[in-house]
């Protein structure tokens, strides 16, 4: 996918779940997201802190995880969202959403990964149903695939092969797994809410994915 086309689809999704976002309670700003000792307004702080990253906090960020960089996002997205309010973290959607900023050492298709996969961790517990553009989803599906950390998902899923039934991508070899594509993104990111989409003789392989 052209650099290009990755920031288009970038913009639309940030501007599309902060649409969601707005019309959100209190009390589902609160709900714990599908990320592990997130609320969803911690998803929703960290999606849009990307193109507000700067290296030296960043760096004093790291210092205080003692180098731990899964310790580090999580504390960075409970400490923005503690800090800032609905209403403040909607007006930097509305600020950020066309931004090209990213951090230091990740490409244009990290920042559509994270709001593609992220926007699910905050619709799936809340019951919204939140569509995933496919062709977007391939792409970041390819991603996942060739990036080795945080994922390893070549590792996770040695002896399978997924394969998209909506769109044409498939990776891997072995026992055949099957699914939409946007269920498959999810999956080799580690959200197994998904298994139910999937079907195929690689499902029985799924245990600790």
């Amino acid at each position: 996918m052209r650099t290009e086309e990755i920031w288009t689809y970038v913009e639309a999704e940030r501007v599309s779940l902060a649409e969601l976002l707005a019309g959100l309670t209190a009390e589902q700003w609160r709900t714990p997201s599908l990320c592990p000792g997130w609320s969803v307004q911690d998803v929703a702080a960290h999606v849009i802190s990307s193109p507000q990253a700067r290296v030296l906090p960043v760096v004093a960020g790291m210092v205080r995880a003692r180098g731990d960089f899964n310790r580090f996002v999580f504390d960075e997205a409970r400490r923005a969202g503690a800090t800032y309010s609905p209403g403040e973290i909607l007006a930097q959607y509305d600020r950020y959403a066309g931004s090209r900023r990213r951090p230091v050492g990740t490409v244009p298709m990290d920042p559509l990964l994270d709001v593609l996969i992220h926007g699910q961790d905050i619709a799936v517990p809340l019951g919204i149903r939140r569509l995933m553009p496919p062709e977007a989803a391939r792409a970041a599906a390819d991603r996942i695939w060739v990036k080795s950390f945080p994922f390893k998902a070549r590792r996770r899923f040695a002896g399978v092969r997924l394969v998209a039934t909506d769109v044409d991508w498939s990776a891997g070899s072995g026992a055949e797994l099957r699914g939409p594509i946007a269920a498959l993104l999810q999956l080799l990111s580690g959200r197994t809410h998904v298994t139910p989409q999937l079907t195929g003789s690689g499902v029985s392989h799924l245990t600790d994915r």
